[in-house]
């Protein structure tokens, strides 16, 4: 991708290949490490490690800032023509998290963690952008990354309650969240989340009374085995609203579109609430927020085409 008209294009072209002039174009779009989008066509931004930072000095410059990064994030999206961000981050930083997650967390304490991934989401959607809160239920206690592995978690069920479910819980109200191809023996000793109804239910809708559109993770993703088909039929047997494949190889999405059915019902209700909440864009002043962050040593990094410095 060499210009910023280039992406438009393709997302315009995306949507009219859906049929549907509305239909949400997804980025993953952090900040940090996990950034497709990176100069000239966005800044570099900073991973929620550094807000997390902030927080125990400032809490309310730290809300502040991640609020306005967010939103900022979101401009530039909008611009692009993405208005549904896999972002933010809300899982747990604890000694055994593996570095998948790393600094793409905003701490270990599940308050701190709550209140910056509520600003994240004010930020995205009062820039025009939905949010996708994850990995729900929690990916902090995995010891295995599991692009390559499958991760099983042996931590007892109150505590997954106490301390990694707490984020998600507090911030049920997201309109979306992806699930984590993490096992939780506590809760299913048999299938990862994704592929388990007894967490989808009794977890995700249940405990953490999430009621938003839920999406897997990446289907291609080695913690899961089996034909892709049936991958995609475990994941909505599951639960979950739809289905994520993301690696482009068109075999494999071919497979996946093929086993995926058409998103109605209940399903449809929750994608189309989660498209009203990316048409509520709010005004703002990018350069005094860009501005407020350097103040604050978060600003964004690289020379976007819009000419910010």
């Amino acid at each position: 991708m060499e210009s910023a008209d280039q992406v438009r294009a393709l997302n315009d072209e995306l949507r009219a290949a859906a049929g549907d002039p509305g239909a949400l174009v997804f980025v993953d779009q952090e900040g940090g490490r996990v950034q497709r989008l990176k100069p000239p066509l966005a800044r570099l931004r900073r991973p929620a490690e550094a807000f997390g930072a902030l927080y125990d000095a400032d809490p309310a410059s730290a809300l502040d800032a991640v609020k306005l990064n967010h939103q900022l994030i979101a401009r530039e999206l909008r611009e692009l023509g993405f208005d549904a961000d896999c972002a933010p981050c809300i899982d747990l930083r604890l000694p055994e998290t593996h570095d998948v997650i790393g600094d793409r967390a905003f701490g270990r304490d599940p308050s701190r963690v709550s209140a910056l991934g509520r600003a994240a989401i004010d930020g995205l959607l009062a820039g025009g952008v939905a949010p996708v809160i994850k990995h729900i239920p929690g990916h902090g206690r995995a010891t295995a990354d599991s692009h390559l592995d499958l991760p099983v978690v042996t931590t007892p069920l109150n505590m997954l309650e106490a301390t990694d479910f707490q984020p998600f819980r507090a911030l049920a109200d997201s309109p979306m969240a992806m699930t984590a191809h993490v096992v939780f023996t506590a809760v299913d000793p048999d299938a990862c989340v994704t592929l388990s109804r007894h967490a989808v239910q009794q977890v995700i809708r249940g405990h953490i009374g999430f009621d938003g559109l839920l999406m897997s993770d990446d289907l291609s993703m080695k913690a899961l085995g089996g034909a892709f088909q049936d991958r995609t039929q475990r994941a909505i047997e599951a639960g979950c609203d739809v289905v994520l494949h993301c690696n482009g190889d068109m075999a494999e999405m071919t497979a996946v579109a093929e086993a995926a059915p058409e998103l109605n019902g209940r399903a449809a209700e929750r994608a189309h609430a989660a498209r009203a909440a990316a048409r509520r864009e709010q005004a703002f002043d990018p350069e005094a927020a860009e501005a407020r962050l350097a103040d604050l040593g978060l600003a964004g990094r690289g020379l976007a085409e819009r000419g910010l410095a």
